[in-house]
C-alpha cells in the first residue's frame, strides 16, 4: 500500500500543477461595473492578463452620454477596427461613481458639491458685519498701518457703508484713515471711504461709518477690505478670531488666512479688522422662494440621480469601456478622479504608456503612434505634451486656486492630451493617498510632477486651444456635433482641417 502511494504522489502533484497553469492562462473574470462597484478594483487588485502599448484614459462627466457616444462612433470605432492598434491600445472613460446630491441651484458654486447653507436670512434691514465683545482688551492701538480682511459673497449683497474704530482716549475723532474695498486680484479699489477729523461720518455703536457708492456684489464675489492709516501712528484694530461675524443667515463668509484658504500673499496688510462695514441682502423675495422650494428640488434631484445611475450601469454593461472611480463627480474632484484612475490602471493592466485626454477632445491615435515611432518617444520618467510655463495662478472664477501659495504654477501640460510613462503612473498610484489635489487636474499634475522632475518632451501638436491644425494630435473643447464633423472630414480626406471635398 505504501508503495502505491509513493508512485501516485508525483502524478497527483503533476496534475495539480497542470490545473494551476490552466487557471493562470484562463481569461480574467468579468469586472464589476456600475457606480455601485466603484471602489472594488482599488480594494481588490486583479491579475494583469493583458499588456498594452498605450492605455487611454478619457475624463468624462456622468451626464456626457452624447460625447462618449460620439467618441465610440469616431476615433474609438476606428481604433477597434484597426488590424494592429486594436490589440495595442486600451481605452477607458473615467467617471465618478457618485453624483453630487446637492442640486446645482443649491450649491455654493457650480464646480463643487458644497451646500449653499443659507438659513433664516436677514432681509429688509442693514446688517453690521461684525459684532465685538464688550471687554476693551480685545481692541488695541497697534503699530500696524495697514490691516485687512477678506470675504466671499454667497448671495448678492450691497455694502452701504464702511467704518473704522476710534480710540476712546482721543477727544473726538483725531485720525486720518482710508478704507478701500478691492475685488480679488484687482489693483484698483472698487470704492473708498476717507475719514479725517473734519469728516468722520456718523457714529454707530463703536465705529464711525461713512456711506459709499452702492454696487450689488454678486454671488461668488470675493473682496478684501483694507484699512490704511495716513498718520504716523498705527490703527486701532481687533483680532479677527475674537469677534462675531454677522453673516446675514449665511449670505457672507469671512476668509481667514489661518484656515489655509488663501495664501498670505493674497491679503493686504496684517490680517484683522480696524473697523467694519454695513450691508443689505438683495433679492430677498427670490431667496425666500428658493429656500421654500428647496425640499422638493432636493427630492427631484435625488430621483434624477437614481435614474442617471441606472443609465450609467446600462451604458457600462453594453460597452464595457467605463471605469467608475470612487469620488463624487464634480469639477473640483477631477484631480481625485485622475489619481483613482491611475490606481485602477496599475492594479488591473500592464502597459508602457498612458495617454490622458478629455471627452470633448479630438484625438488622432494613429498620429500619436506615428510620432512615438518617429521621435523615439519612450523610456522611463517620460512626459510628452504641450506645456504651459510660468502660468499665473487664478484666485477667482472656475479655475480659482486657494491652496497653492505661489503666484505661478510649475510647468503643466494643457488639457487636450498628454502621455506619461508607466513608472510615472506607478509613482502617482502608489502616492495617491498622500498627494494634495488642487483646483484642476492639469495644474495638479504639474505640481505633482515638480516633485520627481520627469523628462519633458514639448510638442505643440497637442493643441491647447480650440483650433484645427494639419497633423494635430489633439484639440479641445468641441461639441458632439463638431467632433463628428472633424472625424467625418478626417475619414473623407485624411485631414480634418483642410478637405477639398467638404463642400460636397
Amino acid at each position: 500500500m505504501r508503495n502505491w502511494l509513493v508512485l501516485l504522489c508525483p502524478c497527483v502533484l503533476g496534475a495539480a500543477l497542470h490545473l494551476w497553469h490552466l487557471w493562470l492562462r484562463s481569461p480574467p473574470p468579468p469586472r464589476a461595473s456600475g457606480p455601485g462597484a466603484a471602489g472594488q478594483s482599488a480594494l481588490f487588485p486583479q491579475w494583469k492578463f493583458s499588456h498594452y502599448d498605450v492605455v487611454v484614459g478619457v475624463l468624462s462627466a456622468r451626464n456626457n452620454h452624447e460625447l462618449r457616444n460620439v467618441i465610440r462612433n469616431t476615433w474609438l470605432k476606428h481604433l477597434l477596427q484597426h488590424p494592429t492598434l486594436s490589440q495595442r491600445v486600451l481605452v477607458k472613460f473615467i467617471i465618478g461613481a457618485r453624483g453630487c446630491e446637492v442640486p446645482l441651484e443649491d450649491r455654493e458654486d457650480p464646480y463643487s458639491c458644497r451646500l449653499l447653507n443659507i438659513t433664516n436670512p436677514v432681509l429688509n434691514q442693514e446688517i453690521e458685519a461684525f459684532s465685538f465683545p464688550e471687554d476693551a482688551s480685545s481692541s488695541r492701538l497697534s503699530e500696524d498701518r495697514v490691516v485687512s480682511v477678506s470675504f466671499r459673497v454667497l448671495y448678492p449683497i450691497v455694502i452701504t457703508s464702511l467704518g473704522v474704530f476710534y480710540d476712546a482716549s482721543d477727544v473726538g475723532f483725531q485720525r486720518n484713515i482710508t478704507v478701500k474695498l478691492y475685488q480679488a486680484e484687482q489693483e484698483e479699489a472698487l470704492f473708498i471711504a476717507r475719514f479725517s477729523p473734519p469728516s468722520c461720518g456718523i457714529q454707530v455703536n463703536k465705529l464711525w461709518y461713512k456711506p459709499v457708492e452702492q454696487f450689488i456684489l454678486p454671488e461668488s464675489f470675493e473682496g478684501t477690505i483694507v484699512w490704511e492709516s495716513q498718520d504716523l501712528h498705527g490703527l486701532v484694530s481687533r483680532n479677527l478670531h475674537r469677534l462675531t461675524v454677522n453673516d446675514g443667515g449665511g449670505v457672507l463668509r469671512v476668509i481667514t488666512a489661518g484656515e489655509g484658504t488663501l495664501p498670505h500673499e493674497f491679503m493686504e496688510g496684517v490680517e484683522g479688522v480696524a473697523g467694519g462695514f454695513i450691508y443689505t441682502v438683495q433679492e430677498g423675495d427670490a431667496l425666500l422662494q428658493s429656500l421654500h422650494s428647496r425640499p422638493q428640488r432636493l427630492s427631484d434631484h435625488i430621483r434624477d440621480l437614481r435614474v442617471e445611475d441606472a443609465l450609467l450601469q446600462e451604458e457600462s454593461s453594453v460597452f464595457d469601456d467605463i471605469v467608475f472611480v470612487d469620488v463624487v463627480d464634480t469639477y473640483r474632484n477631477v484631480p481625485s478622479k485622475l489619481l483613482n484612475f491611475y490606481r485602477w490602471t496599475v492594479e488591473t493592466t500592464s502597459f508602457n504608456l498612458l495617454l490622458k485626454t478629455d471627452d470633448d477632445c479630438y484625438i488622432d491615435l494613429e498620429a500619436v503612434f506615428n510620432r512615438i515611432a518617429q521621435k523615439n518617444l519612450d523610456g522611463p520618467n517620460f512626459w510628452w505634451g504641450n506645456f504651459r510655463l510660468n502660468w499665473a495662478v487664478d484666485r477667482t472664477g472656475k479655475w480659482q486656486e486657494l491652496e497653492y501659495p505661489s503666484p505661478a504654477y510649475p510647468a503643466f501640460a494643457c488639457g487636450s492630451g498628454y502621455v506619461i510613462s508607466n513608472d510615472i503612473v506607478d509613482w502617482l498610484a502608489s502616492n495617491s493617498g498622500r498627494l494634495k489635489t488642487y483646483q484642476g487636474e492639469d495644474v495638479s499634475m504639474g505640481i505633482w510632477m515638480a516633485a520627481i522632475g520627469p523628462k519633458r518632451h514639448q510638442d505643440s501638436l497637442w493643441l491647447c486651444e480650440k483650433t484645427c491644425e494639419t497633423g494635430m494630435l489633439s484639440s479641445p473643447q468641441y461639441s458632439p456635433q463638431e467632433l463628428s464633423r472633424l472625424w467625418e472630414l478626417k475619414e473623407l480626406c485624411g485631414d480634418p482641417c483642410h478637405c477639398e471635398a467638404k463642400a460636397l
